[in-house]
């Protein structure tokens, strides 16, 4: 199926305008609608409190959400002309969670882009979750790093491949991205042999099935015991001066990868290039 709606969700970090150029760039490449969700929320005091506000202090307060929210898509607007999708974009402005609005409006994408949360920047500050995206939304994310511009995307794309049933997923959903790519790299860290693992040749079978449909591809491996598979995943990503990572997400419980750690949850933390997560 190929990728025709997109929406990216934009906020008030640094981050947001790199997010929004990449999503349009990307859109414009798969000829595809684009529409950028920038959810907000306003201050909530309790009841006894919020009687006690003066009624100037509420216009102003209304006021500078909206001042803030006609910012934002007068940035928006600018990017849908510089990239010429006046005509296949919607701007979309929704009080609420950021997280539960993505979710729920990206049931209606093919793809969501949104941005890794910046661990110093947006402490105090609420921003869509990838983490819990993944779980409620039913799409694939691309999830941005909060670090960078990204001069191009899914030229060259590295699937990090376990025989999963989310990999399967991610590669699946990555697949009108995978077709156009100038090359894939399908690898497995520290596969595991035999009949439940990867066999004899990890990667191989998967190989085969992406070059059915016309892919440039081809298949490694790594077994080391000293570095993490998800070091790996990025080490190789940058010798092969990867620009996007497919990858499946949560093959496990969220709560056993908050205990013990995790492929998904260490990507989500440190990532340095776009990723594009399937559950």
């Amino acid at each position: 199926m190929a990728l025709k709606d997109f929406l990216v969700v934009v906020d008030d970090t640094p981050a947001s305008a790199a997010r929004l150029d990449l999503a349009a760039r990307l859109a414009t490449r798969c000829d595809a609608h684009l529409t950028a969700l920038y959810a907000f929320t306003d201050m909530v005091f309790p009841g006894y409190i919020e009687a006690e506000i003066p009624q100037e202090l509420r216009e102003s307060r209304r006021q500078s959400l909206k001042d803030q929210t006609d910012r934002m898509a007068a940035v928006f607007d600018d990017a849908m002309r510089l990239h010429g999708l006046t005509d296949r974009s919607e701007w979309l402005a929704q009080e609420g969670d950021p997280t539960i609005t993505a979710a729920v409006r990206g049931r209606y994408a093919d793809l969501i882009v949104v941005g890794q949360p910046d661990p110093e920047r947006d402490r105090d500050q609420p921003v869509a979750q990838p983490a819990d995206l993944l779980f409620e939304c039913g799409r694939p994310l691309l999830v941005v790093p909060y670090a960078g511009r990204f001069a191009t995307i899914g030229e060259r794309v590295l699937v990090g491949w376990n025989g999963s049933r989310e990999a399967a997923r991610a590669v699946g959903d990555a697949l009108p991205l995978l077709t156009t790519a100038k090359r894939v790299v399908v690898m497995a860290a520290n596969p595991k042999p035999g009949l439940d693992g990867l066999g004899d040749e990890p990667c191989a079978d998967i190989a085969r099935h992406l070059s059915r449909h016309g892919c440039r591809v081809e298949a490694t491996h790594v077994a080391t015991d000293v570095v993490e598979p998800g070091d790996t995943l990025l080490n190789m990503a940058a010798d092969e001066s990867c620009d996007l990572l497919v990858m499946g997400a949560y093959g496990r419980s969220r709560f056993r990868e908050l205990v013990l750690g995790g492929m998904t949850r260490f990507m989500l933390r440190h990532m340095t290039v776009p990723v594009l997560m399937s559950h």
